[in-house]
Protein backbone atom coordinates (compact mmCIF):
# COMPACT_ATOMS: atom_id res chain seq x y z
CA UNK A 1 0.00 0.00 0.00
CA UNK A 2 1.21 3.49 -0.85
CA UNK A 3 0.08 6.83 0.57
CA UNK A 4 0.36 10.27 -1.02
CA UNK A 5 -0.69 13.58 0.48
CA UNK A 6 -0.63 17.17 -0.67
CA UNK A 7 -1.93 20.37 0.91
CA UNK A 8 -2.98 23.09 -1.53
CA UNK A 9 -4.39 26.59 -1.29
CA UNK A 10 -7.12 27.40 -3.79
CA UNK A 11 -7.44 30.87 -5.23
CA UNK A 12 -10.39 32.87 -3.84
CA UNK A 13 -13.67 31.97 -5.52
CA UNK A 14 -16.79 34.08 -5.50
CA UNK A 15 -19.78 32.83 -3.58
CA UNK A 16 -21.31 29.81 -5.32
CA UNK A 17 -20.48 26.31 -6.49
CA UNK A 18 -17.28 25.78 -8.48
CA UNK A 19 -15.79 22.71 -10.13
CA UNK A 20 -12.28 22.09 -8.77
CA UNK A 21 -11.59 18.60 -10.13
CA UNK A 22 -8.70 19.83 -12.29
CA UNK A 23 -7.02 21.56 -9.32
CA UNK A 24 -7.24 18.36 -7.28
CA UNK A 25 -5.80 16.22 -10.08
CA UNK A 26 -3.02 18.72 -10.75
CA UNK A 27 -2.03 18.71 -7.06
CA UNK A 28 -1.65 14.94 -6.81
CA UNK A 29 -0.17 13.44 -10.01
CA UNK A 30 0.86 10.38 -7.97
CA UNK A 31 -2.72 9.11 -8.40
CA UNK A 32 -1.57 7.61 -11.69
CA UNK A 33 0.74 5.26 -9.73
CA UNK A 34 -2.19 3.57 -7.95
CA UNK A 35 -4.07 0.67 -9.52
CA UNK A 36 -6.86 0.76 -6.95
CA UNK A 37 -7.43 2.86 -3.89
CA UNK A 38 -9.18 5.86 -2.41
CA UNK A 39 -8.74 9.61 -2.57
CA UNK A 40 -10.02 11.93 0.13
CA UNK A 41 -10.30 15.67 -0.42
CA UNK A 42 -10.74 17.61 2.83
CA UNK A 43 -11.38 21.35 3.23
CA UNK A 44 -9.94 23.07 6.30
CA UNK A 45 -12.72 25.61 6.73
CA UNK A 46 -16.11 25.86 8.44
CA UNK A 47 -17.83 28.20 5.99
CA UNK A 48 -17.11 26.36 2.73
CA UNK A 49 -17.71 22.74 1.82
CA UNK A 50 -17.17 20.04 -0.79
CA UNK A 51 -19.52 17.82 -2.74
CA UNK A 52 -19.66 15.83 -5.98
CA UNK A 53 -22.25 16.54 -8.63
CA UNK A 54 -22.96 17.48 -12.27
CA UNK A 55 -19.89 18.83 -14.08
CA UNK A 56 -21.36 19.81 -17.47
CA UNK A 57 -24.29 22.19 -17.19
CA UNK A 58 -23.45 25.35 -15.18
CA UNK A 59 -27.13 25.94 -14.40
CA UNK A 60 -26.93 23.01 -11.97
CA UNK A 61 -24.42 24.96 -9.88
CA UNK A 62 -26.61 28.07 -10.07
CA UNK A 63 -29.60 26.04 -8.88
CA UNK A 64 -27.54 24.66 -5.98
CA UNK A 65 -26.83 28.24 -4.88
CA UNK A 66 -30.51 29.18 -5.21
CA UNK A 67 -31.66 26.16 -3.21
CA UNK A 68 -29.20 26.66 -0.35
CA UNK A 69 -29.95 30.38 -0.12
CA UNK A 70 -33.65 29.58 0.21
CA UNK A 71 -33.10 26.71 2.65
CA UNK A 72 -30.67 28.65 4.87
CA UNK A 73 -31.48 32.36 4.55
CA UNK A 74 -29.34 35.23 5.77
CA UNK A 75 -30.45 37.76 8.37
CA UNK A 76 -32.51 35.29 10.37
CA UNK A 77 -33.20 37.13 13.64
CA UNK A 78 -32.85 33.87 15.60
CA UNK A 79 -29.15 33.46 14.68
CA UNK A 80 -26.88 34.46 17.55
CA UNK A 81 -23.56 34.01 15.72
CA UNK A 82 -23.53 37.13 13.55
CA UNK A 83 -20.22 38.82 14.45
CA UNK A 84 -18.71 38.24 11.01
CA UNK A 85 -21.67 39.34 8.92
CA UNK A 86 -25.05 38.16 7.72
CA UNK A 87 -23.56 35.39 5.56
CA UNK A 88 -21.44 33.82 8.33
CA UNK A 89 -23.89 31.63 10.28
CA UNK A 90 -25.71 30.53 7.12
CA UNK A 91 -22.30 29.57 5.69
CA UNK A 92 -21.58 27.37 8.72
CA UNK A 93 -24.96 25.66 8.39
CA UNK A 94 -24.59 25.09 4.63
CA UNK A 95 -21.11 23.71 5.18
CA UNK A 96 -22.40 21.23 7.76
CA UNK A 97 -25.20 20.12 5.45
CA UNK A 98 -22.80 19.34 2.59
CA UNK A 99 -19.71 18.26 4.52
CA UNK A 100 -16.01 18.94 4.73
CA UNK A 101 -14.72 16.06 2.60
CA UNK A 102 -15.39 13.79 -0.33
CA UNK A 103 -14.06 10.25 -0.77
CA UNK A 104 -13.55 8.96 -4.31
CA UNK A 105 -12.41 5.50 -5.45
CA UNK A 106 -9.27 5.24 -7.57
CA UNK A 107 -9.51 2.83 -10.49
CA UNK A 108 -6.53 2.15 -12.75
CA UNK A 109 -4.75 5.33 -11.69
CA UNK A 110 -7.71 7.68 -12.11
CA UNK A 111 -10.48 9.06 -9.97
CA UNK A 112 -13.49 6.82 -10.59
CA UNK A 113 -15.89 9.73 -11.07
CA UNK A 114 -18.88 9.18 -13.31
CA UNK A 115 -19.02 10.74 -16.77
CA UNK A 116 -20.92 13.81 -15.57
CA UNK A 117 -19.41 14.13 -12.08
CA UNK A 118 -17.03 16.75 -10.76
CA UNK A 119 -15.73 17.88 -7.38
CA UNK A 120 -17.34 21.12 -6.22
CA UNK A 121 -15.94 23.78 -3.94
CA UNK A 122 -19.05 25.19 -2.30
CA UNK A 123 -18.18 28.74 -1.29
CA UNK A 124 -20.82 30.00 1.11
CA UNK A 125 -19.33 33.40 2.00
CA UNK A 126 -19.41 36.62 0.01
CA UNK A 127 -15.73 37.18 0.85
CA UNK A 128 -14.50 33.70 1.74
CA UNK A 129 -10.96 34.20 0.51
CA UNK A 130 -8.60 31.43 -0.51
CA UNK A 131 -9.36 27.96 0.83
CA UNK A 132 -7.03 25.19 2.00
CA UNK A 133 -7.45 21.56 0.95
CA UNK A 134 -5.65 18.43 2.08
CA UNK A 135 -5.72 15.71 -0.58
CA UNK A 136 -4.79 12.19 0.48
CA UNK A 137 -4.62 9.14 -1.78
CA UNK A 138 -3.81 5.59 -0.79
CA UNK A 139 -3.99 2.22 -2.42
CA UNK A 140 -2.41 -0.64 -4.27
CA UNK A 141 0.40 0.42 -6.64
CA UNK A 142 0.07 -0.33 -10.32
CA UNK A 143 2.10 -3.29 -11.57
CA UNK A 144 5.58 -2.31 -12.79
CA UNK A 145 5.62 -1.08 -16.37
CA UNK A 146 1.93 -0.14 -16.60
Amino acid sequence: MEFFQQAIRLKPYRRGFHIITAEVLHALPQLARLQTGMCQVFIQHTSASLTINENADPTVRMDFETFFNKAVPENDPDYRHDYEGADDMPAHLKSSLLGSSVLIPILRGRLALGTWQGIYLCEHRDEGGSRNLVITAWGQPSPAGT
